[in-house]
C-alpha cells in the first residue's frame, strides 16, 4: 500500500492482524486513501497515557521526544484501541483544563476546545440537509425526464410545471406546458405508436441513467456503491477503512444515487443518504485538531451524522438519533445523544428550508387520516406483522444467497453488465403498469392516502353516493371498476417488487433497502385494508362489524393499513423496532396510530427472529467478513481463554521482544519475517514476565527515524524499554530508547478466564488485543479476529468467512 503518509523503508506491510477485504465487491482503490489523511499524533506536549518519562543522553536516545508524525496511528483495514484513544482525550483535556488558569489566552482556547463539538454538529447538519435537498430536487426532476419535459423550462419536474397552468384540478397532470416524449417528436400522444415510443424512451433514459451511475462508481469511487449501512455499522464500531468516507466518495455517491433512484430501479435514497452525511462528518472533522486526531472522538461525530442522514432522508429527527442509537452506533455517550439530536434538528431546518418538495413539509409522506382505528383492527395489522416478518426473512435469505453468487462466481467481474441487465428488465416491466412506472416515493404516498372527494386516483373510484357524507369524511363504499383495476395492478406491481429488489440491492450502484421494503408493505397493506372495507361494507352486520360499523359510517381506512404494512415490512427486513415506529409516525404526522405500528413492528421482528436472527445490514457485514462484534448476541458458550489464545498446542512459540536486550537488527528481523499489528514485550525469554506491549506500526516509524536523524543508530544498537539503560561496555554503540511508544497497561486475562468474560471485555471496551497469562507469565494473545473466528466456529459456521481475504 503505497499511500500518501505511509512511505517506509524497508519494513511495509498490507497486512495485520486483521485481514484486509473487500468492501461489498468492489475492488480496493489505493489512489484515494488520501480521503482520510493518516492522523498525525503531534500531542502538542500533552503527557503520554501511559505516563512513560523521556530522557536522553548522547548515548541513549528517547527518540520521541517530540512526537513523531504516524506514531500513534493505524494502518488501513485495521481496528482501533479505544481504550488509548479515549485515555489520549482526557490527557489532552486534562492539560487544556490545567493551562485554562494560567492566561486569558488558554481560558479561550478551552471554551473554544469545548465549544467546537457543537460547531461541528451545525456544519454537519447544514451540509447533510443541503444536499439532501439538492439530491430531492434533482431526483424529482430526473425521474420525470424519462416521461417527458417540460416547455415552460427544462429544469422543472412535471408537478412544478403544472403548478402556474389553468388547468382543472381533475386534470391537473395533463397541462399543455408539460409534454410527452412521443407529443414532442410525433406531435400527438395518442394511438400505439405514441405509447411504443413513449415506452422506448422510458427505457432508454433508465439505461442511461443506470450506466452512467454505474461507470461512475466503477471509475471514481469504488466506495460509493451499496447502501452504506454495514460499512459504517463497522466502522463505528473502531475498524479503519480508509477512503470509505472520503471526498470522492462523497462527491461520487451523491451524484449517483440521484441517476440510480432516477433510472427507477428498485432502490431507495435513505441508506445512502446516512452515507452521504457520514462523508460530511467525516470530511469535517479536519477542521478541528480534536477530532482529526482522535480516531475514538471522530467515531461520536460520526455517530452524530448517522443521525443526521436519517433526519434528511425521512424528515424524522427524532427517528435518526435513535436510529443511530438502536442501528448503527457501536459506542454512543449521552453527550453524542445530545450532540446528535442537534444535528438532526439542524439538518432537518436546513431541509425545511430548502422545502424540495414544495409542500412546506419535511416529508413527501404526509397523511391525515380522520377516523381512528377499532381495537378488531390489531389482528388484520398483527397478519400485516406477520407478513412483514416473512417477507423480511425471505428478502434477506435470497439476497445473501445472490451476493453471495456474485461474490464467488464470474458475475462479480461484470458490473456494468449486471446493472444493464436489471435496468432494462425493471424498466421493460415497470412501464406497462402505473404504479410500478411512477417513482417508488410517490407510489408509497399514493398508497398512504386517505380517498378524499377530489382524489381522482384509481383508487378512489368508488361508486358515490353522497346522501350520507359529512364534510371531509366519506362513508365506506361499494369499489368501482377503477379500485378493482388498481387492485390488480398493484398485486401484479406487488409480485414484481418482491423479486426486482433481491437482485437489485447490492448492485455496483448506491442502492437503499428502505423504500423498496416499505413499498412492498405498503402494497400488501392496501390491498388488505380494500379487502376489509369491502368486507365491513356488504356484511356489516357480521359479528365482528356490528358493535362498530353499520351502514353508511367510515369505518376502514385502506391508507392506514398500508401504513403498517410498510412498517412491518421494513421491520422485518431491518429488525428495528423503536426508531422503525418513530420514523413512521415523523413520516406521515400519524401520531394517533403509534399502537398499530408497534403491534406490526413488533411482530414483525418475533416473526424474522423466529426465522433467522439477523438483519439485512448484520447478514451483510457476515457476507463481506467485516470485523464487527455484535452486542446484542449473547455468547453462552462455556470455552476459556487458553482455548482460543494463539500460539496453540503445536504452532511455534509467541513472538516477543524483550526489554533491554535486543539489538534494531533482531527487532527489523521480526517485523520483515512477520504480520503482526503488535508484539508484547517481556522482562527475557526464559523469565517471559510480561513487560507491556509495542504497536508495530510505531516501531516501524520510531526505528526509521532514528537511523535517519540521530548518529550512532546502527543494527547493532540496543533497544530497551526500561527507565535506565541496560549496563554495556564503553565501545559499544548509541543505545535507543522507546519506553513511550510502550503500552505499560496492556488488558490481560489469565488462561481459566472463562470466554464470555473476554467476549464482553472486547465488545464493552473496544480492545485490539488482549494477553493471556498464567502465574504472572506471559502464555498467547486473544485478537477480536481470534475471538470471531471462535465464535464462527462455535456456531458452527467457516472460521475463515469472518475473515476478509
Amino acid at each position: 500500500m503505497d499511500q500518501k503518509g505511509y512511505r517506509r523503508a524497508s519494513f511495509q506491510s498490507s497486512t495485520s492482524d486483521e485481514d484486509m477485504l473487500e468492501i461489498a465487491g468492489a475492488s480496493l482503490d489505493f489512489s484515494m486513501a488520501d480521503d482520510d489523511p493518516p492522523l498525525d499524533r503531534d500531542m502538542g506536549g500533552f503527557s503520554s497515557y501511559n505516563g512513560a518519562g523521556m530522557n536522553g543522553t548522547s548515548k541513549m536516545m528517547d527518540f520521541l521526544e517530540e512526537p513523531l508524525p504516524g506514531v500513534g496511528t493505524y494502518e488501513d483495514f485495521n481496528t482501533i484501541d479505544w481504550v488509548r484513544e479515549k485515555s489520549r482525550d482526557r490527557d489532552r483535556h486534562r492539560e487544556i483544563t490545567s493551562r485554562s488558569k494560567e492566561s486569558t489566552w488558554a481560558l479561550i482556547h478551552s471554551v473554544s476546545d469545548a465549544f467546537s463539538g457543537w460547531l461541528l454538529m451545525l456544519f454537519i447538519g447544514l451540509l447533510a440537509g443541503s444536499l439532501a435537498g439538492l439530491i430531492d430536487i434533482s431526483a424529482h426532476w430526473m425521474t420525470d425526464l424519462k416521461e417527458g419535459v417540460c416547455l415552460a423550462g427544462f429544469w422543472f419536474n412535471h408537478e412544478h410545471c403544472c403548478w402556474k397552468s389553468n388547468t382543472t384540478f381533475t386534470d391537473r397532470d395533463k397541462c399543455p406546458e408539460w409534454k410527452s416524449w412521443s407529443q414532442l417528436i410525433i406531435g400527438h400522444g395518442e394511438g400505439a405508436f405514441a405509447y411504443v415510443l413513449n415506452y422506448f424512451m422510458y427505457v432508454v433514459w433508465a439505461l442511461l441513467f443506470s450506466l452512467l451511475a454505474v461507470l461512475l462508481v466503477k471509475g471514481f469511487a469504488p466506495y460509493a456503491c451499496g447502501s452504506g449501512i454495514p460499512e459504517i455499522k463497522t466502522i463505528l464500531s473502531g475498524f479503519i477503512i480508509r477512503g470509505y468516507l472520503g471526498k470522492w466518495t462523497l462527491i461520487i455517491k451523491t451524484i449517483t444515487l440521484v441517476l440510480a433512484v432516477s433510472s427507477g430501479l428498485s432502490l431507495g435514497k435513505e441508506g445512502p443518504l446516512v452515507h452521504v452525511a457520514c462523508c460530511c462528518g467525516n470530511i469535517l472533522c479536519h477542521l478541528f485538531t480534536k477530532y482529526r486526531k482522535n480516531e475514538a472522538k471522530r467515531r461520536e461525530v460520526l455517530s452524530a451524522a448517522a443521525a443526521a442522514g436519517v433526519s434528511v432522508a425521512f424528515g424524522a429527527p427524532i427517528g435518526g438519533v435513535l436510529f443511530s442509537l438502536e442501528e448503527v452506533s457501536y459506542y454512543f455517550p449521552l453527550k453524542t445523544l445530545w450532540r446528535s439530536f442537534f444535528a438532526a434538528l439542524v439538518a432537518a431546518f436546513t431541509l425545511r428550508s430548502i422545502n424540495p418538495f414544495g409542500n412546506s413539509r419535511l416529508v413527501l409522506f404526509y397523511v391525515e387520516f380522520h377516523m381512528p382505528w377499532h381495537l378488531l383492527e390489531l389482528v388484520p395489522f398483527i397478519i400485516l406483522g406477520i407478513f412483514g416478518g416473512l417477507w423480511g426473512a425471505f428478502f434477506i435469505r435470497s439476497n445473501i444467497a445472490w451476493c453471495r453468487r456474485r461474490k464467488t462466481t464470474k458475475l462479480g467481474k461484470y458490473p456494468v453488465l449486471e446493472v444493464f441487465v436489471v435496468t432494462a428488465i425493471t424498466a421493460i416491466l415497470a412501464f406497462p403498469n402505473e404504479y410500478t412506472r411512477m417513482s417508488t416515493s410517490e407510489l408509497i404516498s399514493e398508497l398512504f392516502n386517505d380517498c378524499g372527494i377530489l382524489d381522482s386516483s384509481k383508487l378512489c373510484e368508488y361508486v358515490n353516493d353522497f346522501n350520507s357524507t359529512k364534510g371531509d369524511d366519506l362513508p365506506d363504499r361499494a369499489a368501482g371498476p377503477g379500485v378493482y383495476t388498481a387492485m390488480w395492478q398493484l398485486a401484479l406491481a406487488l409480485i414484481m417488487k418482491v423479486f426486482i429488489t433481491i437482485f437489485t440491492f447490492g448492485m455496483k450502484v448506491p442502492s437503499g433497502l428502505f423504500i423498496p421494503s416499505m413499498a412492498v408493505g405498503a402494497i400488501a397493506g392496501r390491498l388488505l385494508g380494500v379487502a376489509m372495507e369491502q368486507l365491513a361494507f356488504y356484511h356489516h352486520d357480521w359479528v365482528i362489524f356490528s358493535g362498530w360499523c353499520s351502514q353508511g359510517a367510515d369505518c376502514i381506512t385502506p391508507g392506514l393499513y398500508a401504513m403498517v404494512g410498510a412498517a412491518a415490512c421494513l421491520g422485518g427486513v431491518t429488525r428495528m423496532t423503536v426508531s422503525l415506529v418513530v420514523i413512521m409516525f415523523e413520516l406521515t404526522g400519524g401520531l394517533e396510530y403509534i399502537v398499530p405500528l408497534m403491534a406490526a413492528a413488533m411482530t414483525s421482528k418475533w416473526m424474522a427472529d423466529a426465522i433467522g436472527r439477523e438483519g439485512i445490514y448484520d447478514a451483510h457485514i457476515r457476507l463481506n467478513g467485516y470485523p464487527f462484534l455484535e452486542a446484542k448476541e449473547e455468547f453462552s458458550h462455556k470455552t476459556l481463554a487458553m482455548d482460543v489464545m494463539r500460539p496453540r498446542r503445536n504452532d511455534p512459540p509467541l513472538t516477543v521482544i524483550t526489554q533491554d536486550s535486543m539489538t534494531v537488527e533482531d527487532i527489523e528481523t521480526i517485523i520483515s519475517e512477520t504480520t503482526y499489528s503488535g508484539y508484547p514485550v517481556v522482562v527475557s525469554r526464559e523469565s517471559q514476565r510480561l513487560v507491556g506491549f509495542v504497536l508495530r506500526r510505531d516501531l516501524i516509524i520510531s526505528i526509521e527515524n532514528a537511523r535517519k536523524k540521530q548518529d550512532g543508530i546502527v543494527s547493532t544498537s540496543i533497544i530497551y524499554f526500561t527507565d535506565h539503560s541496560p549496563p554495556l561496555p564503553p565501545s559499544s554503540p548509541s543505545m535507543l530508547k522507546l519506553r513511550s511508544i510502550l503500552d505499560l497497561s496492556p488488558f490481560t486475562v489469565t488462561d481459566q478466564t472463562p470466554m464470555e468474560i473476554v467476549v464482553d471485555i472486547f465488545r464493552k471496551l473496544g480492545l485490539r488485543q488482549c494477553l493471556v497469562t498464567h502465574n504472572g507469565k506471559l502464555l498467547g494473545i486473544i485478537t477480536k479476529k481470534d475471538v470471531l473466528k471462535h465464535i464462527a466456529q462455535l456456531a458452527n459456521q467457516d472460521p475463515d468467512s469472518i475473515l476478509f481475504n
